[in-house]
C-alpha cells in the first residue's frame, strides 16, 4: 500500500477519512494520495487561525523573519527533490521546475526583509491648520484578519508561496486551498513551515475539493481573500461576498508587440527566440505566456519565419528529461480544450503554420496567422501552447491591437526608442509593459496584476503585505511640535 499525505491543520500534521489520487498528466501514473480534511477538520483550521489572530499581529518582527528565512534556506536545499515533484504531479519540465523553486527561495527571502521593514510608521504634523496646533498623526499598517489563500495548477510551489510568505511578514495568519490536482508541492511547504516557531494556528495547508470552496469563501472569519485562477471563478468569488477584500490575479492573453525600430537580424532573432520560449514554456499554462504577436508591416516578413522556425526547435516530451522545453498540459481535457480553439480557428480561415496536434494531455507548440477576430483563441486565453501573428501598420495601430481586449495583464514592447517606451507605458491598458522582450517577464518583488477583466489588487510581496493590511491612525495631542 502506498502511503498517503497528511495535510496541514493549523500547523500540525492530520489526516481526514478520504483520500485522492495526484496523477501524472506526462503518463497518468499516481504520483501521491493525498488525505482529505473533514468539515469538521477544515473548521477546526479556520477556528484556529481565527483565534490567534490578534496574537500573530503581535508577534516581533525578527520572529517572522526568521521563519521566512528558514523556509527560504530550506527550500534551496531541496530544490531537486521539489521541482521534480512538481514536474511529477504538473507536467512542468525540469528546467522550468527548478525555475520555480529558485523563484519561491526568493519570494520567501524578500518577504524576510519586508517583514523587518514593514509597518515602521509615518509621522504627518497636523498643524497646517490652527486647528491641530500640537497634535500628530502617526500611522501604521495592521493586518484586515485570517486570509484565504486559493492557489492555481500551473505554479503549484510559487503561488502558494505568494499567498503565504506576504501574510505571514504582515502577521496575518493564512488557510491555503491549493489546486487539487497539484497539492504535493505546498504540502511540502507545510513541512518546511511546521519547522518554525511560528504560532500553530497561523497557517494550515487544506486540500479541500473545489466543490467545498464556497463555504470557506462566505466564512466571515477569513475577510481576506487572494485568488489566483479563471476570470470566472475569480469574479464569482468577488461578486458573492461583495464586503470582503479580494485581491484577484486572472487571466490574459499576453501580446509581445514588435515595432519597426527592432529591425536588425539580430534583433529580430531575438525576438523569436524570446517569443518562441515564452509562448511554450509551462506548456503555455502561464498568464502572462505569450499568446498574440502584433508586428510592425516592415518586420513581418522576416520575423514570421523566425518564429516558426524557432518553435519547430522547442523540445517536447518527457517532463522528468532535462532537455525537454514543453510538456504536457495539465490534463488530457485542457488539451482536448486547446485543440477544439485552434481547430475553430483554422475552420474559420486561420493559416496553420506549425504544430496543430493534440497526444494526449500534451499539444504541439503551434503557430497561427490571419487569425479572425471573433474566434475564441482571439478573444479568450488560449492557455496552452498556441501563439498567434498579427501584421500591423505603425506603433499606434499595434498599441490599439494590444488594447482590444477584455484583458490587461502585461504586454512586452521590442523596441530600441526611450520616447516609445514611455508612449507605450502611457498608452497600453495592462498591468505591467515590459520594453525589449515579451511580456512574460516577472520579477517576484515587483508589483503584478492587471487591468481590466485580469483581475484586481497586486501581488509582489511588499504589495500583496499593502492588500492584506489596513492603514490605523494615531493621533497625538498637545504635543512641542
Amino acid at each position: 500500500m502506498r502511503a498517503t499525505h497528511a495535510f496541514w491543520l493549523a500547523g500540525r500534521q492530520a489526516t481526514g477519512e478520504t483520500a485522492f489520487d495526484v496523477t501524472s498528466p506526462w503518463d497518468g501514473r499516481v504520483v501521491g494520495a493525498v488525505s482529505v480534511p473533514t468539515e469538521a477538520q477544515v473548521e477546526e483550521a479556520v477556528a484556529a487561525a481565527y483565534a490567534v489572530r490578534d496574537e500573530f499581529a503581535a508577534t516581533p518582527a525578527h520572529v517572522r523573519a526568521a521563519a521566512l528565512d528558514h523556509v527560504s534556506r530550506r527550500l534551496a536545499e531541496r530544490t531537486e527533490e521539489i521541482a521534480r515533484l512538481i514536474s511529477a504531479e504538473n507536467g512542468k519540465p525540469m528546467k522550468w521546475a527548478r525555475g520555480e523553486v529558485g523563484r519561491a527561495v526568493s519570494v520567501f527571502r524578500f518577504a524576510a526583509e519586508e517583514a523587518r521593514r514593514f509597518n515602521g510608521g509615518e509621522a504627518q504634523r497636523l498643524d497646517t491648520d490652527a486647528g491641530g496646533q500640537g497634535r500628530l498623526a502617526f500611522t501604521r499598517r495592521f493586518p484586515k484578519g485570517v486570509v484565504l489563500g486559493i492557489a492555481p495548477f500551473n505554479f503549484p510551489l510559487n503561488l502558494c508561496a505568494h499567498k503565504v510568505a506576504p501574510a505571514i511578514a504582515a502577521g496575518a495568519p493564512i488557510v491555503l486551498k491549493p489546486a487539487p490536482a497539484t497539492p504535493l508541492s505546498a504540502l511540502v511547504l507545510g513541512e518546511l513551515l511546521a519547522e518554525t516557531e511560528l504560532p500553530a494556528g497561523s497557517w494550515s495547508v487544506l486540500p479541500v475539493p473545489n466543490d467545498r470552496m464556497p463555504a470557506l469563501v462566505q466564512d466571515e472569519r477569513l475577510p481576506v481573500i487572494s485568488f489566483t485562477g479563471s476570470e470566472k471563478v475569480g469574479y464569482a468569488i468577488m461578486d458573492s461576498v461583495p464586503r470582503k477584500h479580494c485581491t484577484l490575479e486572472l487571466g490574459g492573453n499576453g501580446a509581445a508587440v514588435v515595432l519597426a525600430d527592432f529591425a536588425s537580424d539580430e534583433d529580430l532573432d531575438r525576438a523569436a527566440n524570446r517569443i518562441a520560449t515564452f509562448s511554450n514554456y509551462q506548456g503555455g499554462q502561464s498568464c502572462i505566456s505569450v499568446q498574440r504577436v502584433i508586428a510592425d508591416a516592415s518586420v513581418y516578413d522576416r520575423l514570421l519565419p523566425r518564429i516558426v522556425a524557432a518553435v519547430e526547435a522547442q523540445v517536447t516530451g518527457d517532463p522528468s528529461d532535462d532537455a525537454t522545453d514543453v510538456g504536457p498540459l495539465v490534463s488530457e481535457d485542457a488539451a482536448q480544450r486547446v485543440e477544439s480553439w485552434v481547430n475553430e480557428a483554422v475552420e474559420a480561415g486561420a493559416t496553420l503554420h506549425t504544430g496543430g496536434k493534440r497526444d494526449g494531455a500534451s499539444y504541439a507548440p503551434t503557430v497561427l496567422t490571419d487569425v479572425p477576430a471573433d474566434v475564441t483563441i482571439s478573444c479568450e486565453e488560449v492557455f496552452g501552447p498556441v501563439l498567434t501573428v498579427q501584421k500591423v501598420d505603425g506603433e499606434e495601430e499595434a498599441f490599439a491591437a494590444v488594447n482590444d481586449s477584455k484583458y490587461g495583464l502585461q504586454a512586452g514592447v521590442f523596441t530600441h526608442d526611450l520616447q516609445t517606451a514611455f508612449r507605450a507605458h502611457r498608452a497600453l491598458e495592462v498591468g505591467g509593459v515590459v520594453v525589449g522582450d515579451v511580456p512574460s517577464y516577472r520579477a517576484d518583488q515587483m508589483p503584478y496584476g492587471g487591468a481590466k477583466q485580469s483581475g484586481v489588487g497586486r501581488e509582489g510581496v511588499r504589495f500583496a503585505m499593502e492588500d492584506y493590511t489596513y492603514e490605523r491612525v494615531m493621533v497625538l495631542t498637545g504635543l512641542a511640535l
